[in-house]
């Protein structure tokens, strides 16, 4: 997919700029109602999908992927613009602000908890030992169905499950939509299963030290009943947004649940980011 051809996307180069970088499996073509609701306010543009470039193996520690996003908004900006990243892609934007800062505004995290102290400690101990093989998120990437006969199948696959039940209808539908490619059983997944797991087996363990002392104003916004923030913990998060903090209802996934919602939580987070003195629980 081009930039000119994203319809998905808001170019006008009248709104600031803000620059989307989604989850780990979730193409940014999945969020089209977020972004949808995010235009009113901003021009937003995103990498059609991450982890999928040659030129940008996924390593340990995402380094990589961090390369390949700064290079990318060095190609797209000639002034420093908003982040906002979902999970992997907060995690992302928090290296890109520390790497480049003169290239971000400011970051917003969205279900994104950095993961430090002893937790960092114990992800460093399970991926040396590959211990994250057999009890993290990669375990189950690496076994998930892959094929489908046709969309129709997919999207009844995924429409019956607890964590994609939640999500709003015409998001699950982009998914299909936008997230099948051809293949000879049928129909697969354009985000290979094979890439999820490497991203979850390279996660990094290096944000607790690497976030102190940014430069860049960064919020938080989580979902109430997030499991991911829940293992994590939210004290290294609380510390480095202080009150930029705020849960909404949902669970990890609550941009799709609630597109809405969050466009609009993320819209405030901005305003109270970027002013520096208003309260972001609007």
């Amino acid at each position: 997919m081009t930039h000119q051809n994203a319809a998905y996307l808001s170019t006008l180069p009248s709104l600031p700029s803000l620059h989307f970088v989604h989850a780990n499996s979730y193409p940014s073509a999945t969020y089209r109602v977020f972004f949808k609701h995010l235009s009113a306010h901003y021009a937003v543009q995103a990498l059609p999908m991450h982890a999928h470039d040659p030129r940008y193996p996924v390593r340990n520690g995402w380094h990589n992927l961090m390369q390949e996003l700064l290079d990318d908004l060095s190609a797209r900006y000639d002034h420093p613009v908003i982040l906002v990243g979902h999970s992997m892609g907060g995690m992302l934007s928090l290296m890109a602000a520390h790497a480049r800062p003169d290239l971000v505004r400011a970051v917003v995290l969205l279900d994104s908890p950095v993961v430090a102290g002893w937790r960092a400690v114990l992800l460093r101990f399970a991926k040396a030992a590959r211990l994250d093989q057999k009890f993290g998120p990669a375990k189950f990437s690496a076994k998930r169905r892959n094929f489908w006969p046709d969309a129709q199948a997919a999207h009844d696959h995924y429409a019956s499950k607890s964590l994609f039940s939640a999500w709003q209808p015409e998001v699950l539908r982009d998914y299909i939509d936008t997230g099948l490619i051809p293949h000879p059983e049928g129909v697969t997944l354009r985000f290979t299963r094979e890439a999820e797991t490497a991203v979850y087996r390279a996660l990094p363990h290096h944000l607790g030290r690497m976030v102190r002392g940014l430069s860049v104003p960064v919020g938080f916004i989580g979902g109430e009943h997030s499991v991911e923030c829940r293992q994590a913990g939210l004290n290294a998060t609380r510390r480095l947004v202080g009150r930029y903090f705020k849960l909404l209802p949902g669970g990890h996934l609550f941009p799709m649940e609630a597109p809405q919602a969050a466009a609009s939580a993320v819209h405030y987070m901005l305003l109270s980011l970027l002013d520096g003195s208003q309260k972001c629980d609007a």
